[in-house]
This record gives C-alpha cells, sequence and structure tokens, in this order.
C-alpha cells in the first residue's frame, strides 16, 4: 500500500485532524500556521525544493533540531518560543503515525526531540505611577492618541491579553451591565466588568469608529483589526513620552502582557483572592497565577530587609551530640 505523501499529510492534520476533530481555536490555527510556514521555507532553502515536493524523509530529527537551532540563532526567538514551534511539529508528526507506519522511524526520533529548559524571569509590571504616565502619554487631540488612550485604559481595566484585545469587536460590548466580553484561548470566554472611567472611555470613543456589530473596537487605520505588533508599537510609542514624566520606565521593558501582569499585581496588592484574579485573568490553572503571589514576596521582602532589624543579640547554635558535630564539621 502506497502511503500518502507529505503534503497530503500536512493537508489532513490542519483541514482534518486540527479544524475538524480537535476544533482548535483560530489562534492556535494561525501559530501552527506559522510554523510550518517558517519550517518549509528553511528545509526549502537547505534542500533548493519547493515545499510541495518534499517527503517525509527530509523532515528527519536532524533537519528540525537544525531549523530549531535557526529560529533561536537567526531569528533571535527565546526557547519559549522554540518549544512552542516544537510542540506545534509535535503535534504533526503524531498524526503522522497513523497515517505513514512505514516512516515510523524518522516520526519516533522526531517526536523524542526534547523541550529545552526555560529560564523563570520574574514578574515585569508597572507602578501606580508608572502605568498613569504610560496612560497620559497618548496624545488625546489626535484619532490615534485617543484610540491608543481608551485601549491602554481598557488593557489595564480587564488585563486581556493582546491577542483578546485586538480581536474584541463592537459587539462584545455591553455598556449597560457594564462588561465587555473577551475571547480567551482554547475558546474560553469570559465576560470582564468595565470601571466607569473605561466606559466614559470607550463611549467618547464610539463616537469616532464604525459602530457596525462586527466592526473592531480598537481598529487600525484603515479600519481593521490592529496586529499585536500594531499594540506593542503604539505601546511604546506612549512608553517614550511617558519616560519625560517617569524616568522608572527607562529601566522596564514595558510590553502589552506588562500591563496584563500591571492589572494582577494590583488586583493582588488591593487584596483581592488569587483564585479571583485567576477567573479575571483567563487563567485555566490558577499555578499561573500563582507566580503573582512569589513576585508579591518578593517585593515585600525587598522592603523587610530596607528595615533596621531590631538588636537580639548573637546567638550561636552548637551541636550536643557527637553525630551533629560531624554533621556541622562538613
Amino acid at each position: 500500500m502506497t502511503e500518502p505523501t507529505f503534503a497530503f499529510m500536512l493537508q489532513h492534520f490542519f483541514l482534518k485532524r486540527l479544524m475538524n476533530q480537535k476544533n482548535a481555536s483560530p489562534h492556535t490555527i494561525v501559530s501552527y500556521r506559522d510554523t510550518f510556514r517558517l519550517l518549509l521555507e528553511h528545509i526549502s532553502r537547505q534542500t533548493h525544493k519547493s515545499p510541495s515536493t518534499l517527503t517525509i524523509e527530509d523532515l528527519d530529527a536532524r533537519t528540525i533540531l537544525d531549523f530549531l537551532d535557526h529560529i533561536e540563532t537567526c531569528r533571535g526567538n527565546a526557547p519559549s518560543s522554540r518549544n512552542v514551534r516544537l510542540a506545534a511539529i509535535r503535534s504533526f508528526f503524531h498524526s503522522c503515525s497513523y497515517l505513514a507506519p512505514g516512516s515510523l522511524d524518522i516520526i519516533q526520533k522526531v517526536l523524542a526531540i526534547p523541550l529545552k529548559r526555560t529560564s523563570c524571569h520574574g514578574v515585569v509590571f508597572l507602578s501606580v505611577e508608572e502605568m498613569q504616565a504610560i496612560l497620559d502619554a497618548p496624545n488625546l487631540s489626535t484619532w490615534s492618541g485617543l484610540r491608543d488612550h481608551t485601549m491602554f485604559a481598557t488593557l489595564y481595566n480587564t488585563g486581556a491579553r493582546v491577542s483578546e484585545i485586538t480581536g474584541m469587536k463592537i459587539m462584545d460590548l455591553s455598556l449597560s451591565t457594564p462588561s465587555v466580553r473577551i475571547h480567551g484561548k482554547g475558546r474560553k470566554d469570559r465576560v470582564m466588568p468595565l470601571w466607569q472611567s473605561t466606559v466614559k472611555l470607550i463611549k467618547n470613543w464610539l463616537e469616532r469608529i464604525n459602530h457596525a456589530h462586527e466592526s473592531p473596537l480598537f481598529p487600525n487605520a484603515r479600519g481593521k483589526h490592529m496586529t499585536r505588533h500594531g499594540v506593542a508599537y503604539r505601546l511604546g510609542v506612549a512608553k517614550k513620552t511617558a519616560e519625560i514624566r517617569c524616568p522608572s520606565l527607562k529601566e522596564k521593558h514595558v510590553s502589552p502582557h506588562s500591563i496584563r501582569h500591571t492589572t494582577a499585581m494590583h488586583l493582588l496588592q488591593s487584596g483581592i483572592d488569587i483564585s479571583v484574579i485567576a477567573l479575571w485573568l483567563g487563567h485555566e490553572n490558577s499555578v499561573t497565577t500563582n507566580h503573582y503571589l512569589q513576585a508579591d514576596l518578593a517585593m515585600k521582602k525587598q522592603v523587610l530587609e530596607k528595615l533596621t532589624p531590631p538588636h537580639t543579640g548573637n546567638i550561636f547554635f552548637k551541636p550536643g551530640d557527637a553525630l551533629l558535630k560531624f554533621l556541622e564539621s562538613l
């Protein structure tokens, strides 16, 4: 029996496996699509073969490892991004094991490629003063400045991911409640309450954009949904302006996700229960939210170290047993 071609298996993976059987979210489809676009372009450059003529043998473990090294060294991807790409490739090869049993040797070697360990960096968040400086930075006399001011305020209010803020539509708003429906990862929606200050900004903003239900809440200059890169760029412009008023921002890398972290930390410092914050952020696993607890404890420790401890005298431990003395001498 002739095994299916690589092109057929890739199409089957996206159309049947991801879209039909797993009902994967659009975000997952886009992420996996970008992974294979990068992979096929890389292999085509190495083999001088067009993507449609590649075979499963052209995607052996050595080639996959070379691609993973390429995106780290040449494209500057972090280990976490490398692992996202590898996860997509693993998912494809797992489905190939059912379609091409004759290539199991190649498939198993690719599936055996381990994820790369990543460093656990501290949570980057802004103080109240720094966040306010970011919000005040856009020029409200311009269309884009008013949009940015309203968008950053909504980001801070909801703790939304950048993909969630760019995906917001007019129909997601309920100003009478007031709240906004956020379409989260894995097709998980959540309804977030809006502060009255945010509602006032949004009402003012709605007067300047298309009111059609399907229209983006925060469109670009062409009336389309903004990209995550567009939001990051506009935030970078605001940060540059805010640094004049708040010089401490110069020492921080501020991204849309930093505002999400800021929302979580400010909620935590206001006494909100960690389980409520997990729901607020749309975390499926509360372990993810616990990083904010650790960051808050680290901050409190820094404050404690600045305090002068009371004088209690020096207390020395004296082991009173021969075995304890031996252990103490090690």
